[in-house]
């Protein structure tokens, strides 16, 4: 009789056949980081993100968001980390990560019930349901949370997507990963410019340039302004200075959705942010469309522009 790998071999096989970098499985339960999260919030380190507040019951408990869900399959994408440094965070210059993301676990979801025989319940998330997904990603066995709050895996660093297909079928979970490798190495917490992070593991958003460049829906602090210094969307800092990255980050592929579009590929901060002052609406959703940075809407990427172009100012750095 012929050999037949596990259905949870066969489900990561087919993950890594949908061009995921990482698969494991994960139990569904009350969460590690429960305390620490509720802890997190109750400090105010959510800022305006009062939306992980709401539900923060169900975010606590991953048997919640689908019932009679059992089992998630966890995985993750590679959005390359080679790329030169820009004014806009490496995960945001292509296409949007959700519906990339949503897609894949969609036919894996399909594959699955068409592997078992018959429907089987269940939903995909990509950072927009109650799920705390670097808890659930840590259950699978893809890596340890690095003291940038990051989820670290020890062959392709930290620049990933983290997706969950949660499932009402009981799978064989893998082993969580338990280790944590970040040892003294307190480089990215030491290279944040605006002091995020109050000790290794905890980040206040209130001070995170990604917080007040996408989720912030007003006027960023006075005194936080000029520490943006020339970053239009999101920060890679604290992920350019981990050696995890230095050694295992991978470049994208020229076929990558993750690539950097035209509009914003290669461009200098000043000529982008120009650009998006000088946009209508209709140019605004045209350049936009389809891609993550929309996040943060016209205003947000205006005010963020206005931002960026007084720092280059001040500083003579304009170009």
């Amino acid at each position: 009789m012929p050999y037949v790998p596990r259905l949870e071999h066969r489900i990561k096989a087919q993950a890594y056949g949908l061009g995921f970098d990482l698969a494991g499985i994960a139990p569904l339960g009350i969460a590690d980081s429960a305390e620490a999260f509720d802890d997190w919030v109750a400090r105010g380190y959510a800022g305006d993100m009062q939306y992980l507040e709401r539900r923060a019951d169900v975010r606590r408990d991953s048997r919640r968001p689908v019932p009679g869900a059992t089992s998630a399959v966890v995985v993750a994408l590679d959005y390359g980390g080679r790329e030169p440094s820009g004014p806009v965070a490496r995960y945001a210059r292509g296409d949007d990560y959700h519906d990339v993301m949503l897609d894949k676990l969609r036919a894996l979801h399909a594959w699955i019930a068409a592997e078992v025989g018959r429907d089987v319940s269940g939903k995909a998330y990509v950072d927009t349901g109650p799920v705390l997904e670097r808890d659930l990603a840590r259950r699978a066995g893809l890596g340890w949370l690095g003291k940038n709050t990051m989820l670290i895996n020890p062959r392709i660093g930290s620049y990933f997507f983290i997706g969950a297909l949660f499932l009402a079928l009981d799978l064989a979970a893998d082993a969580p990963f338990t280790a944590d490798h970040c040892g003294r190495c307190t480089r990215c917490l030491d290279a944040c410019p605006t002091r995020a992070f109050t000790q290794a593991h905890v980040l206040d958003a209130r001070r995170c340039i990604s917080y007040l460049t996408i989720e912030l829906r007003g006027e960023m602090p006075d005194e936080l302004r000029p520490l943006v210094d020339d970053l239009l969307y999101g920060c890679d800092i604290c992920q350019e200075v981990c050696p995890w990255n230095h050694k295992f980050a991978r470049a994208l592929t020229d076929d990558s959705p993750f690539a950097a579009r035209s509009a914003i590929a290669g461009k200098p901060a000043a000529a982008l942010a120009r650009d998006i002052l000088a946009m209508d609406d209709a140019s605004f959703r045209d350049t936009f469309r389809g891609s993550p940075m929309k996040r943060a809407k016209r205003q947000g990427l205006e005010r963020n522009a206005r931002v960026v172009l007084e720092n280059l100012g001040a500083t003579s750095r304009e170009n």
